[in-house]
């Protein structure tokens, strides 16, 4: 559910989603990648012990 959430609310997982879903990727596939994308977030911050901050986006 978390990661059903996150595609809708979050720009960077919503972002890698529509990527993969764009490449042709099944749903579930998509869903799942973005859920492991999600996991490692989480776990990166948890180790590091830092606050969240949006990706910053580069390009125009």
């Amino acid at each position: 559910m978390a990661t059903l959430s996150a595609i809708r609310c979050s720009p960077a997982i919503k972002a890698f989603h529509k990527r993969l879903r764009n490449a042709g990727k099944p749903p579930k596939v998509a869903l799942v990648a973005a859920m492991r994308k999600l996991i490692i977030m989480i776990n990166t911050i948890l180790r590091r012990q830092t606050p969240w901050s949006e990706p910053q986006q580069h390009g125009c």
